[in-house]
């Protein structure tokens, strides 16, 4: 079962929050009930932006410039949205994200000083002004979510020979300047951010989230009744 219009739904926060963990529960819970989901990335998600990925992320990538960093972000997106998200949408899909423009506006915009206007300006351009229906910002504490991103990525090279170790490498101030981005975009954008702090349980974070979905989009509940009324048939 879908709606007639898919749905956009990104996953944002500091790496460490669990955003992965939450999109993949989302994507389970809205498949048990018959909809049709994709799952993906920014950057990532399409052949071309994975190689990108593996440029922006990889600890190797040295002297990347600022806007070069950005550039590239934008470019990965702008694939990402021709190949996969449109297209998607039009098929009536959920499309799950993690990682959107927010994550440019706070890692390059405000991190790397790059500002605000110019990410914007950037998104305006290259990924036809295409807002999600809804944002989950997921808040963990920074020096955890600094913490868990790195042993995670630690234990990636060691076990897989992948590093995506290049953003944990930035020093505590740099970090401090994403999140206050993160709180700004959250105060900006408060008809679309819905922020859960997820310093409990997995479990109690993904019962926020479905709560969260199924207030904002009625067909989920809708699908509720009538999986309720099959039952009880």
């Amino acid at each position: 079962m879908s709606p007639r219009r898919g749905r956009f739904i990104t996953f944002e926060g500091l790496d460490g929050t669990g955003k992965s963990t939450q999109l993949n529960l989302l994507a389970d819970y809205l498949k048990k009930k018959d909809f049709e989901v994709l799952a993906t990335r920014n950057p990532g998600g399409t052949p071309i932006g994975e190689r990108i990925r593996s440029i922006l992320l990889d600890s190797r990538t040295a002297g990347l410039s600022a806007l070069a960093e950005m550039g590239l972000m934008f470019a990965d997106r702008a694939q990402h949205i021709e190949q996969l998200v449109l297209p998607s949408l039009s098929q009536g899909k959920y499309v799950l994200c993690d990682r959107y423009t927010d994550s440019s506006e706070a890692y390059q915009g405000y991190g790397r000083g790059l500002g605000s206007e110019t990410v914007l300006a950037m998104h305006k351009l290259l990924c036809r002004d295409l807002w999600p229906d809804l944002t989950i910002l997921l808040q963990f504490g920074l020096e955890s979510s600094i913490a868990r991103a790195r042993s995670r990525n630690q234990r990636q090279i060691e076990t897989e020979q992948q590093d995506e170790n290049r953003f944990e490498q930035e020093d505590r101030e740099f970090y401090n300047r994403v999140a206050h981005g993160y709180s700004q975009i959250a105060k900006r954008e408060a008809h679309r951010v819905v922020v859960i702090t997820a310093t409990g349980s997995i479990e109690v974070s993904h019962r926020q989230i479905i709560r969260t979905v199924e207030e904002r989009f009625p067909e989920i509940i809708a699908t509720n009744r009538e999986q309720t009324a099959g039952v009880k048939k």
